[in-house]
């Protein structure tokens, strides 16, 4: 087993809800749009989830387009979510979390239909950020570092 650990550091920055993600010296500026409290100084979470979903599927398809007989010549994907924000706020019972992702893969190839559909099936398969979403992954709290 080739188990391999990620790691990321998240800090709240000073001005509004915007928060500093950085990975292996790659920095992203999260927020939220103003009108849920933030400074629009980038996508909110939710949204870089999405984006997480689609990247790690079209990373799939360009990985594996050869080894699977296609003829990758464009790949994309369309995705959207649902979220109650009442969940988020506390408003009312429902999950804070998204309710539905939908995505649509859009493969420009000239491999047959059916291989292309069969190959959509296998991105599907091996993407670890749609594997993650669709079962679930268990949260471990290492504990709170009182500063």
């Amino acid at each position: 087993m080739a188990v391999v650990t990620f790691k990321a550091t998240s800090r709240k920055l000073p001005e509004g809800l915007a928060v500093e993600s950085d990975v292996r010296g790659f920095k992203m500026v999260l927020d939220e749009p103003e009108d849920l409290g933030g400074t629009n100084k980038g996508m909110n979470p939710v949204e870089a989830l999405l984006c997480a979903l689609g990247s790690c599927q079209s990373i799939v398809a360009a990985v594996f387009a050869e080894q699977q007989g296609i003829n990758l010549q464009e790949f994309w994907v369309e995705l959207e979510g649902d979220l109650d924000t009442d969940g988020f706020m506390g408003l009312s019972d429902v999950r804070p979390g998204f309710l539905e992702v939908r995505f649509k893969m859009h493969i420009k190839s000239d491999s047959p239909e059916d291989k292309v559909k069969e190959f959509a099936k296998f991105i599907e398969k091996r993407c670890p950020v749609g594997d993650t979403l669709a079962n679930g992954v268990k949260l471990v709290s290492s504990g709170v570092v009182i500063e």
